[in-house]
């Protein structure tokens, strides 16, 4: 087969852009621009232990994904996360100016997707952190599931909320949906703050009992170590393979090492 020169150069060009072209987990169909739904205004709704939240079709699809793919325990934490982030934007007239509520329902809901243990589940991974497999399955979910109004930016901020829901120090300054999403997750861990009252709190845990999140945290870190413990390591799930995963460290290449290996390189020319 010939080429001319022009489409050596071609082709050539284009192998060069593959080879440095950063990875892209998920590749979404076109779709036209998205308008968000905001609490500010009239929008389907229901009532879940005294919370008023968003009930579209998406976010029923969405529950029910989340309990197709989740244990008792990881289903609850996950529907607890959404309602105590519905009430953190319905308490506060700025977020409810701002953030899409139904981006935060969708995030929340699906964020643990990752904690899946089943074998061969098709929403976890070998090689990916327990974050980004959460979030390809959503974003995934979504291109699938989702209507015309779900662009690409209302999809990558439903990545964004659920690859950086631990990361705070990140996800706290990002976009309003990507913060309130983790804000909602860290008062299931830290309990009533950040404008849910202790009334709320009882009212949320009364119907969604958590009784079971400390364990489901322990077995699930413990495994995401022992399982893939190189995407573990200088990560918040280090200290968990530390404890309890015997010879978590043996092959253990931290961020520094690689660094510093490459730095003392240069020093030596």
């Amino acid at each position: 087969m010939h080429f001319t020169q022009s489409a050596l150069v071609l082709l050539t060009g284009l192998a060069t852009l593959s080879a440095s072209a950063p990875f892209y987990p998920y590749y979404p169909s076109f779709r036209p621009r998205g308008l968000p739904v905001l609490g500010n205004v009239p929008y389907p709704n229901t009532t879940i232990a005294g919370i008023t939240v968003i009930d579209t079709p998406i976010v029923r699809l969405a529950r029910e994904f989340a309990r197709n793919h989740s244990d008792d325990a990881t289903y609850k934490h996950q529907i607890r996360a959404w309602l105590f982030g519905s009430q953190i934007i319905n308490n506060n007239q700025t977020l409810l100016n701002t953030v899409d509520i139904e981006v935060q329902a969708v995030s929340a809901i699906l964020h643990d997707l990752g904690w899946d243990q089943t074998p061969d589940s098709p929403v976890t991974s070998l090689d990916k952190r327990f974050e980004i497999d959460g979030a390809i399955a959503s974003t995934e979910f979504l291109n699938k599931y989702g209507d015309e109004n779900w662009d690409h930016r209302r999809i990558q901020l439903v990545f964004d909320a659920i690859a950086l829901h631990t990361t705070r120090t990140i996800a706290y300054y990002k976009e309003p949906e990507v913060y309130v999403t983790s804000q909602g997750i860290a008062v299931d861990y830290n309990g009533p703050e950040r404008g849910v009252s202790n009334e709320t709190w009882q009212n949320i845990i009364t119907e969604y009992p958590n009784f079971d999140l400390i364990q489901a945290t322990n077995d699930t870190f413990t495994f995401v170590c022992a399982k893939k413990p190189e995407v573990t390591w200088d990560t918040q799930l280090q200290p968990w393979g530390d404890r309890y995963v015997p010879g978590y460290k043996d092959n253990e290449e931290l961020r520094i090492d690689g660094i510093f290996d490459f730095l003392k390189t240069l020093q030596k020319k």
